[in-house]
């Protein structure tokens, strides 16, 4: 009888189906542990640097299936910050980014692709400036595990160009394109 019952269980267990590895995280934004941040040419002559204070996001994660992996963030554009005020207004305004029409920018995934090594292709739809476009984010796993406040963490850096013509955006200076690039921290959940 006791055979039985434990020939019963294994084939019940083996019945089931495989689980899933793959979790769902939160953009660690609470403890500053992600950003979103911009680099433009200034004139030809260096660059500013800024980034989105104010954004939130999630994704799905499995480095078993890494193809399966999604994204979905949201920035609010009225946070943009370059360190200069003046400026930021400038940026905010409607000659360019128009913050107080278009109050966020959101990315979601279409598609992922693990390149091997660490390295993946992000694809998604970019809206901004009310503009939708398809977009690649270039990816890399910067690490995981558990964190001294027994949670577990995920994170990984990408970078990306967005033309400014492509979201109907003006050229700013003598800059035609802004490269962004981005510092993600996950929260499983």
């Amino acid at each position: 009888m006791k055979k039985t019952l434990i020939a019963t269980g294994l084939a019940a267990l083996m019945a089931l189906p495989t689980a899933v590895n793959a979790a769902d995280y939160v953009i660690d934004t609470n403890g500053a542990h992600a950003s979103v941040n911009f680099k433009v040419s200034h004139l030809g002559y260096s660059f500013i640097k800024g980034r989105f204070n104010d954004f939130s996001g999630n994704f799905s994660y499995d480095s078993n299936d890494v193809a399966a992996s999604t994204v979905n963030v949201t920035v609010n554009t009225r946070s943009l910050d370059s360190n200069h005020a003046e400026r930021d207004k400038h940026i905010r305004s409607d000659d360019f980014i128009n913050a107080s029409k278009f109050t966020s920018a959101t990315f979601t995934s279409t598609g992922v692709q693990d390149k091997g090594d660490g390295t993946l292709d992000i694809m998604g739809d970019l809206t901004l400036h009310g503009v939708t476009k398809p977009i690649t984010i270039a990816a890399e796993f910067v690490g995981e595990g558990q964190d001294p406040w027994g949670g577990y963490r995920v994170g990984f850096v990408g970078n990306t160009r967005l033309e400014l013509k492509d979201f109907n955006i003006p050229v700013m200076g003598t800059s035609s394109y802004v490269d962004m690039e981005l510092h993600v921290e996950g929260i499983r959940q």
